[in-house]
């Protein structure tokens, strides 16, 4: 019997890689941790955009994109 290869049994186990994004009407998108909302106060939930400054509650348009075991990356909820 063959045994089977780390990255086979690997993907089996793991959660799905997963990230977060939040768009900005600028053009810039960047990404946030999963459990953003999760610390401090409502007033440091507000996100501050690294191209032109605009202040964001990510929860509005959030962005929430996984891998695809065909190699490849998908919005999968906004």
């Amino acid at each position: 019997m063959k045994p089977r290869r780390k990255s086979e049994t690997n993907a089996k186990n793991k959660t799905p890689l997963r990230m977060f994004l939040v768009p900005c009407s600028c053009g810039t998108t960047f990404a946030v941790a999963d459990d953003y909302d999760h610390q401090g106060t409502a007033w440091n939930r507000y996100l501050t955009c690294p191209g032109c400054g605009k202040k964001h509650d990510p929860k509005n348009r959030l962005l929430q994109m996984g891998f695809h075991s065909e190699g490849y990356w998908k919005v999968d909820e906004c």
